[in-house]
């Protein structure tokens, strides 16, 4: 029989216990073996819980017991959990974690450490929650190159855009409908509102598709709160929506660049059908071409099952599994990894009006009924920048900017 730790007790480490109890029968036979939980680290009193008897409140019990062979980190965060998870690993024992900011600092690191000691480090829950992405991405993808990652990985950004559309609710309520629901935290929504939590994601996907680490410091990033409900009306009118895309991308010379930022989607793309809290992934390898993973990004069991898959994983491979599981570890690159190749924008200005501004863009439209908009046919980021200080040299601000995203 094989003894798992839960490190944290919150949403996910609940869920996980759960997981693991509900299905036993068939997580035995996936992993050959019974799989049963020994201990559950956290500080907080469950004395009162029918699982009393599971909880210790320091990581050293969980160190000292020989039975435990794979540990499952839920605590989230790196204060904890990154000096926590180093000491399972070195200790010989697999972890299995949902914790994307873990993984996008010290992926690298901790997948060598790992290898190093013959066991595992696994992370599948970590970006796209339930739906399956990292292990087809080095198992199924294996021998193909991955030359562009791009799509929606943030269900409550997802969530909010989508009420702005169909209902026509602006960011305020939309995030206020959100943390009634649960899925944008009540006192800090910034790590999804603001991008956050998709670069760390981004970066995670971009580090396995480029084989070297991606830090999400690098990765530019802009958020959702300036989208307004003219905005999604101005989309409507180009035959778009608006969503917060997170995209990585191989150039000529095999570098990177990457970016979270909300953009302009054809409602013909894949993309623009994904609605409230699910995720979609556009996956492109130079000899398949596109595959497109859909499905729910987050919540308590679909997130927990993953785990659970990495728990079985552990167990049947171990340290085997970062033969294709793995990149480099690299210092944070000097600078941003921006594209600076040209693109459609769509850009909405107060001040100033758009047809005087038009002069700063170059080849560009007005566009009737919108909020003091334009469309710029074809621009860099370079030229984006120079023209929004010549239309601030003249009275005006550029209060939004969207690109444009390629198929």
């Amino acid at each position: 029989m094989a003894k798992v730790a839960i490190l944290g007790f919150g949403n996910i480490g609940s869920g996980v216990l759960e997981v693991l109890r509900r299905n036993a029968e068939s997580v035995a036979r996936r992993a050959g073996q019974p799989v049963e939980v020994k201990y559950i680290l956290d500080v907080r009193d469950f004395s009162a819980s029918p699982d009393a008897k599971l909880f210790t409140n320091t990581i050293d019990t969980i160190l000292a017991d020989d039975e435990v062979s794979v540990v499952v980190e839920t605590i989230g965060g790196t204060r904890f959990a990154y000096p926590y998870v180093r000491a399972c690993l070195e200790s010989g024992r697999s972890v299995c974690t949902s914790n994307k900011e873990l993984v996008a600092l010290h992926g690298a690191e901790l997948i060598a450490l790992a290898k190093t000691h013959g066991c595992a480090f696994l992370f599948e829950a970590s970006v796209g929650g339930g739906t399956p992405l990292l292990t087809p991405m080095h198992q199924s993808l294996a021998a193909d190159v991955i030359c562009e990652v791009q799509g929606i990985v943030n269900g409550t950004t997802n969530f909010m855009l989508t009420k702005m559309e169909k209902e026509g609710l602006d960011f305020d309520a939309a995030l206020r409908l959100a943390q009634q629901l649960g899925y944008a935290e009540t006192k800090d929504p910034g790590d999804d509102v603001d991008g956050r939590d998709a670069a760390r994601k981004i970066a995670i996907l971009a580090s396995l598709a480029s084989g070297r680490q991606v830090y999400p410091q690098n990765i530019p990033t802009r958020g959702i709160r300036g989208v307004t409900p003219a905005d999604m009306a101005a989309a409507r009118s180009l035959g778009c929506v608006i969503k917060l895309i997170a995209w990585a991308r191989r150039g000529a010379d095999g570098q990177f660049a990457a970016g979270v930022e909300p953009m302009l989607v054809s409602c013909a793309s894949q993309l623009a059908s994904c609605e409230d809290v699910y995720n979609a992934i556009l996956v492109k390898g130079e000899l398949l071409g596109d595959v497109l993973f859909y499905g729910k990004g987050a919540g308590k069991l679909p997130t927990a099952s993953a785990v659970v898959a990495d728990v079985i994983e552990a167990l049947k491979k171990g340290a085997q599994v970062h033969d294709t599981l793995y990149w480099r570890a690299e210092t944070p690159a000097e600078g941003m990894l921006a594209d600076p190749s040209p693109a459609a924008w769509y850009v909405r200005l107060d001040g100033l009006d758009a047809a005087k501004a038009a002069a700063c863009y170059g080849p560009c439209e007005v566009l009737d009924g919108a909020a003091n908009a334009l469309l710029v046919y074809s621009a860099t980021p370079a030229a984006m920048t120079a023209a929004e200080q010549a239309v601030q040299a003249a009275g005006g601000t550029v209060a939004l900017t969207l690109k444009r995203l390629t198929a």
